[in-house]
């Protein structure tokens, strides 16, 4: 994974929950494609067409709020969204974000400053956030270097993986 990103913006509001992410009733689905085909369908019956070619998911306060459903950030992942940013984040969902290899930022004003179908492009080292649309330049959370290998990695079981592989050699 690159630490920079350059994709066109879906922007949704506040408060979206990881049952409107991704509903319960195919929490019994394995298949991570699988789970992807149904990410966000409540809210945008288009938005996995729309998120195919890769984007960057926009959202308002508390995103990712609700039950701590892992399948939530990881349907967005292999939908085609290539990182998330928020005013801010429900913590588990951020955690879990991150652990299964899908970059999240938090940004104050991201909510005004970019609407659907901008395109942005994004520093997840130093958490620059510039909207190429409108010329617009913001400042999010710079991700740490441990989360970034872990990003890098793919996730966080991949990264154990790396480091167990290491240690043993």
């Amino acid at each position: 994974m690159e630490s920079k990103i350059k994709a066109p913006t879906i922007k949704f509001g506040n408060n979206i929950d990881t049952d409107v992410i991704l509903p319960g009733k195919y929490l019994i689905l394995v298949d991570p494609y699988e789970l992807g085909k149904h990410a966000l369908e409540s809210l945008d019956g288009e938005f996995v067409n729309k998120a195919k070619g890769g984007i960057v998911l926009i959202g308002g306060k508390n995103f990712g709020c609700g039950s701590s459903r892992e399948q939530a950030p990881l349907a967005l992942k292999y939908t085609g969204v290539k990182c998330v940013i928020a005013e801010t984040f429900a913590r588990i969902f951020y955690r879990n974000a991150i652990n299964i290899g899908l970059p999240v930022i938090e940004c104050a004003g991201i909510s005004e400053a970019v609407k659907t179908g901008d395109d942005v492009s994004v520093d997840l080292e130093t958490g620059k956030i510039q909207n190429l649309t409108n010329n617009k330049t913001l400042q999010g959370t710079n991700l740490p270097s441990f989360i970034m290998e872990i990003l890098t990695d793919g996730g966080l079981i991949e990264n154990l993986r790396k480091r167990m592989k290491k240690r043993n050699e």
